[in-house]
């Protein structure tokens, strides 16, 4: 069994990959994730692993690795994350984003949470059982990953597409966005991720008649676009209960031995509170306008006009998603995907899962385990592509005063060093089902 040692193994890696600066600002503007996927290699080979680096574009490293297990014949199980973070501006933060810097029981940088923290647990409880001699039944396929934080296009999807070879095998998964707790009134909540709302980014395109803008303009493409993003921005969104929502409800309301009320469930997201957030963003479809481009005179109307919007659609809701967003944008709006991908979803009810929770029992017996559906995404829909489905679990017990959620993509994130030890456990002893 894991140590707390590496929990101080993975708090020093963690502060060490924090000080490689990934940020990742997409659509191919990004640093390069070459030096920090060298880094990672690097730990892999001491301890004894394979890995190599493969680069999708220059400097758009990831690093794949295959361990063998004990048994030829047993599922192998891939373990992936990403490498690249958000950018940070320094002004806003406490202490430098990039420093890797250990104040108050915490590693504080960019990417601490989101998701350096994680990949730092992953390490050190692997490197640890490599030294050890302990090995998986099946096969440990470890993927650390570019471009996360774009579409996956440099990292996740490249991997799937060009080195499908080392994912043989392998049907189930774990990685980010699950696992970490939540103070629900008393009750100790751990969401694991068994889904995520599917992607749909669009260019909207509107097309008038270029002309003076002292004139009459009856065809002009700003105004219909206008239009269109205002009635997208203010379309009321229907509820929309998948069965990954409906299991965290009922988790939820058995962990806080309350009912939930199903009928007015923003309100009821309210009066939760912390645990209330975790079903606030994932009980309908949503769609954000993000971007507005056009015209390049104040007193010329341009022949055109574009928008991004940001959807997002829930499992099995993305016919209905999209002649919802159709209908809004009328006959004389285009869209166009800059990225699309679909909803997976993972059995809360099968073996998998109840692993998972069992491992978080046993290193916290106040634990309450739950279903949950994240609202944004991960690389688990590039993976899903190819059949494998993800789990997001990267435990983390954490105290009350931490806002764990609000420090993705936040200012100040920090992850602690006694949450790092007590994930290193919770993996460790995860691994020894597989």
């Amino acid at each position: 069994m894991v140590t707390d040692d590496a929990g101080g193994e993975a708090a020093r890696i963690c502060a060490d990959l924090i000080r490689f600066d990934t940020t990742n600002r997409g659509e191919g503007d990004a640093r390069p994730e070459r030096p920090a996927a060298e880094h990672v290699a690097g730990l892999l080979a001491g301890a004894g692993a394979a890995p190599v680096i493969v680069e999708s574009a220059p400097g758009r490293a990831s690093v794949l690795a295959r361990v063998p297990g004990t048994d030829p014949s047993a599922e192998p199980l891939l373990v992936h994350g990403h490498l690249d973070v958000v950018p940070a501006d320094a002004a806003e933060w406490t202490v430098p984003p990039f420093a890797g810097e250990v104040r108050d029981g915490c590693v504080w940088g960019r990417g601490a949470v989101d998701m350096k923290g994680s990949l730092a647990m992953t390490l050190a409880v692997v490197a640890r059982r490599l030294r050890e001699g302990r090995r998986t039944r099946g096969d440990l396929v470890l993927a650390f990953l570019a471009d996360e934080e774009c579409t996956g296009e440099y990292g996740s999807r490249y991997v799937a597409r060009e080195h499908r070879d080392l994912f043989t095998g392998c049907r189930e998964a774990i990685s980010e966005s699950g696992g970490f707790s939540v103070d629900a009134g008393g009750a100790r909540v751990y969401p694991i991720a068994t889904g995520e709302r599917g992607t749909a980014w669009m260019r909207l395109t509107a097309r008038g008649t270029a002309g003076h803008g002292s004139k009459p303009a009856p065809d002009n493409a700003v105004a219909e676009l206008a239009h269109a993003v205002s009635r997208i921005a203010s379309h009321p969104w229907p509820v929309r209960l998948t069965p990954g929502v409906r299991a965290l409800l009922d988790g939820l309301a058995d962990a806080l031995g309350t009912t939930i009320d199903h009928d007015r469930l923003d309100a009821e997201a309210g009066r939760l509170g912390g645990a209330g957030r975790l079903f606030a963003g994932t009980i309908r479809n949503s769609a954000n306008p993000t971007r507005l481009d056009a015209g390049y005179k104040t007193n010329v109307v341009p022949g055109s006009a574009s928008a991004h919007v940001d959807g997002r659609f829930l499992p099995g809701t993305g016919e209905e998603f999209l002649a919802t967003i159709d209908r809004l944008l009328g006959p004389k709006v285009t869209r166009e995907f800059v990225n699309f991908e679909e909803a997976p979803a993972a059995d809360p009810a099968g073996p998998t899962f109840a692993a998972l929770a069992g491992s978080l029992r046993a290193e916290d017996p106040l634990a309450r385990p739950v279903p949950y559906v994240m609202a944004g995404g991960t690389d688990a829909k590039s993976f899903h592509r190819i059949g494998i489905t993800s789990y997001g679990f990267a435990p983390l017990r954490l105290g009350p005063d931490l806002d764990y959620l609000g420090m993705f993509h936040g200012v100040d994130e920090r992850v602690p060093l006694d949450g790092l030890a007590f994930g290193t456990r919770v993996l460790d002893r995860f691994l020894d089902t597989r």
